[in-house]
């Protein structure tokens, strides 16, 4: 999953970017409220973390411009103020819950994981996916073949996940790079056909379809 980040404070949103990126998602970061706003409304995120005091925009114009604009991406709110007021205000333009700094990184991942589940993976669908004998529990993050668990790695299991939320349509090598890694992901492409490889060998050669030209396909067995 993608996540966006919008903190000015540099140290901070770099130091939850490195920890949620550990934890399996793919983070980008702005610093910014009309960058954090134009890359919402540019890019595919199924999360923003969103700082109320920014420069350009602050938080509840950002929050209330996206709303406005139809964007349903769960946000969570940040805030070094503390009282009813500033949660109520949060709340009133369209965030879906609410964080005062300083703030456990622990209860930030929980606060992320729950809304997440709450979304689910197709905006309110079931975690549970199934396509043939596959079978992936997007919020546990376990997959099982027949009755048999695999296990993956975090960057195994992203990539799998992209690929059975979208099973039976093509999903390209460039839209797995932008979900799996970010946007600004500079290394070797190559690195999305090494992870289909890997899935091949732990799931079976056929579940997996490469499409020419146009990237791969989630398959159920015959």
């Amino acid at each position: 999953m993608r996540l966006l980040i919008v903190e000015d404070e540099k140290r901070l949103a770099l130091s939850l970017a490195k920890g949620l990126t550990a934890e399996g998602y793919a983070v980008d970061v702005v610093h910014d409220g009309l960058e954090g706003l134009h890359m919402v409304g540019e890019g595919s995120y199924d999360l923003v973390i969103l700082d109320i005091m920014l420069p350009g925009m602050n938080g509840y114009r950002v929050c209330g411009a996206l709303r406005a604009a139809g964007h349903d991406v769960p946000i969570l709110m940040l805030t070094a103020k503390d009282g009813e007021y500033d949660e109520a205000e949060g709340l009133d333009t369209g965030a879906d819950d609410y964080l005062t700094k300083p703030f456990s990184y622990v209860v930030l991942v929980a606060r992320v994981k729950a809304l997440l589940r709450r979304r689910g993976p197709s905006g309110g669908a079931s975690p549970v996916l199934e396509v043939g004998n596959l079978k992936v529990d997007t919020a546990a993050r376990r997959v099982f073949l027949a009755d048999d668990e695999i296990t993956l790695t975090t960057k195994e299991f992203s990539v799998l996940e992209q690929l059975v939320v979208r099973a039976g349509d093509v999903v390209s090598k460039a839209d797995i790079l932008e979900h799996v890694w970010d946007f600004a992901y500079e290394g070797d492409p190559n690195i999305v056909e090494v992870y289909i490889s890997t899935l091949r060998r732990k799931l079976g050669p056929t579940l997996i379809k490469t499409v020419r030209g146009a990237g791969y396909r989630l398959e159920a067995r015959a």
